[in-house]
């Protein structure tokens, strides 16, 4: 029965201040709406630079590391020949890589696997020259791997599986050369060979830099290029079922097989740090703006209280105890809430959807976010615990309101 008494006054005092629960209510429901909107949005960032990132870069990439000199001398207890090593020179030439990719394929954990040999050297037409480099590489699983035709403005990737003397080239390198599929361009390895190679597509992507300089060919030629036979592999590129286990599947590949395995976040530990930082920097403003809100709460029950200092001490003379009143104070701070974070919530879906629409353009296309359920589940408990707090405290001071005292004043 008291219960329903307690609930009442709850909701008689909610009403009967309906401007401060108003300003309470849309001081929720903003920092709500805030806090799912740029939390969506950081993980629509999240996915969109990912999926980006990915079609350029593998999760693991496997390969043969430089070695460096060791003393000659490796007796401790005496002065050591070699005191400032170098690296040793060879060949980046991999042992029986047809062993090390049927072993990775069998791994569970690896989704895909790409063989690949990387070309440094010249492009040239006439007396045109740029340094550039070429990826020799099986176009279907090379395709599969990075996406490499959502990034075609001509021709077809697969095409250059039908053409053993074919290249695919970076916009960049066609704009310099003013060239086109079915022209020529010629090649200068670092081995010396030269090739003159048929032009099968062009890519472009949003890094200017790889477009001037990088081009696509099948990956016997690239071992041509090279003066290698067809077993000569110098990178293999592996893709997870789960990237972000890359750090840790790249040790147990290293230990494994003998050769340097090299994860994303390793291998690009800048763009990594980066994203922390933005994650951070969006979670601590979003839960600073929840936070507000529930100062607002505070305050709002604060005076409440203090307005209320006479009801509280009838309410007590009348039997009811501490509980009570702290339930009466809770009970108003989580209406305000409740009524804050539906709002809050329905706002936040409707600037989700609208944004969702917006064209950015670009490899973008449009604006990265999505309906993120486990951060709308995530603000609205934050939201309602925050809520309860600020209802709480000020609760505990009403709670301990002595009738006598006020009674003699």
């Amino acid at each position: 029965m008291k219960k329903g008494i307690n609930t009442d006054i709850a909701v008689t005092y909610t009403v009967t201040g309906r401007k401060q629960t108003f300003v309470a209510v849309l001081g929720v429901l903003l920092g709500m709406s805030v806090y799912i909107f740029m939390n969506s949005m950081n993980n629509g960032f999240d996915r969109s630079a990912n999926a980006a990132f990915f079609k350029s870069t593998p999760h693991i990439r496997l390969y043969k590391d430089d070695v460096l000199s060791e003393p000659l001398n490796k007796d401790t207890t005496t002065t050591t020949i070699i005191i400032n090593p170098k690296i040793v020179p060879s060949s980046k030439k991999m042992n029986d890589p047809a062993s090390i990719i049927a072993q990775l394929r069998a791994d569970k954990e690896v989704a895909l696997v790409l063989p690949q040999v990387s070309v440094s050297g010249f492009y040239s037409m006439g007396e045109s020259q740029i340094s550039g480099r070429i990826i020799g590489l099986k176009p279907e699983a090379g395709d599969s791997m990075f996406d490499i035709s959502s990034f075609m403005v001509q021709g077809q990737f697969t095409d250059l599986s039908k053409s053993a003397n074919g290249v695919v080239i970076g916009s960049g390198i066609a704009a310099k050369f003013n060239v086109e599929s079915g022209d020529r361009i010629s090649f200068l390895s670092s081995k010396g060979v030269t090739e003159s190679l048929e032009i099968v597509g062009i890519f472009e992507t949003s890094n200017a830099a790889e477009d001037k300089s990088k081009a696509y060919v099948n990956l016997s030629k690239a071992q041509q290029l090279m003066r290698e036979s067809s077993s000569y592999v110098s990178d293999i590129n592996i893709n997870l079922a789960d990237y972000k286990r890359a750090t840790l599947k790249a040790s147990e590949i290293t230990k494994i097989v003998g050769y340097k395995a090299e994860g994303w976040e390793e291998a690009y530990s800048s763009y990594v740090a980066g994203s922390r930082m933005r994650t951070i920097v969006i979670t601590f403003v979003s839960l600073t703006l929840l936070l507000v809100s529930g100062f607002g709460i505070y305050n709002i029950l604060n005076m409440t209280v203090s307005q209320k200092i006479n009801d509280i001490a009838i309410l007590k003379a009348m039997g009811f105890n501490g509980a009570d009143v702290i339930r009466i104070f809770v009970t108003q701070a989580m209406i305000v809430g409740i009524l804050g974070v539906t709002g809050g919530v329905l706002l936040a879906l409707v600037v989700v959807n609208l944004m969702k629409h917006v064209y950015i353009g670009g490899d973008i296309g449009y604006f990265p976010i999505q309906f993120e359920l486990y951060e709308f589940a995530k603000g609205i408990t934050i939201g309602l615990f925050i809520t309860f707090l600020a209802g709480y405290i000020p609760a505990r001071k009403a709670a301990k309101v002595d009738p006598v005292t006020i009674f003699r004043k």
